[in-house]
């Protein structure tokens, strides 16, 4: 059987155009180094945001259903748990799985006991900070999915402990704060894009980014939309539920690539 290296694949692609060769690693790291410090900056030196600015604590769907408060928006929560506890299963089957895997699963089941005790009782601003300790944890390992698929593995293990110390501390504070949450959020998702528009280096595993990133996009839509949807569904279904099943499926296109010989098509 005629089998070829990775370095003879490499080889190959450059003889036939030099448009296919990517970027060193080493470059690649500088401007992911850059673009954390300018958001450090931001979160560091930007005006603070109160956090009445992002707390909404009136939901629109507030039944109750078999004795649990705000049932629609407490059990929604379930499908964290249940991708997290799936992912990690098929991380336990994959050779190759990307950096920060087991970090996204893990926050995913931290997001479903977060959330769930917030949605309780949403009325209790401070139940905000254990909501957003899960999704600092998943957001870190999504990026650093991101990082070692589009950049090193070595980068994808330094964004993994930064953005996962920065998350927490900026969940911590958000409760007087909102600023360094808001940083880490949409600059790290930011950051997420660009990753997501960039080649996948030479061996990464072929996580869809993109499809990761449109279940997020999707999530905020109907966040937004809550009481719009809630109506328009005949109070079948609030924005807010919604927002919580997408998000848990962001996680979808991870586990689709973690199959069990360790290598999944790619997708670009």
């Amino acid at each position: 059987m005629l089998t070829t290296t990775r370095p003879e694949i490499d080889a190959m692609l450059l003889s036939v155009s030099p448009r296919l060769t990517f970027a060193p690693p080493q470059t690649r790291e500088k401007y992911l180094i850059g673009t954390l410090f300018v958001l450090t900056l931001v979160a560091l030196l930007a005006p603070a945001l109160p956090a009445s600015a992002w707390h909404t604590p009136h939901f629109v769907d507030t039944r109750t259903w078999l004795g649990v408060p705000n049932a629609g928006d407490v059990l929604s929560n379930l499908l964290f748990l249940a991708m997290g506890v799936w992912g990690l299963a098929r991380l336990r089957a994959c050779r190759d799985a990307p950096v920060g895997a087991g970090c996204l699963f893990v926050g995913l089941i931290l997001t479903c006991i977060g959330s769930s005790i917030y949605h309780l009782d949403p009325d209790a601003p401070q139940r905000l900070v254990a909501d957003r300790l899960g999704m600092a944890v998943a957001f870190a390992g999504f990026l650093g999915i991101a990082t070692s698929e589009r950049i090193s593995v070595r980068a994808g293990k330094a964004v993994v402990v930064l953005v996962t110390a920065a998350g927490l501390l900026a969940a911590w504070v958000a409760y007087n704060n909102l600023t360094p949450w808001v940083v880490v959020q949409f600059g790290g998702m930011a950051v997420a894009v660009g990753l997501a528009l960039t080649r996948p280096r030479p061996g990464a595993l072929g996580v869809p980014l993109g499809a990761v990133i449109f279940f997020y996009v999707l999530a905020k839509l109907f966040e937004l939309g809550d009481v719009t949807i809630f109506e328009a569904t005949g109070h079948i279904v609030s924005g807010h539920t919604l927002k919580h099943l997408a998000a848990a499926l962001a996680a979808w296109p991870v586990i689709w690539a973690l199959r069990p010989t360790g290598r999944a098509p790619s997708p670009h």
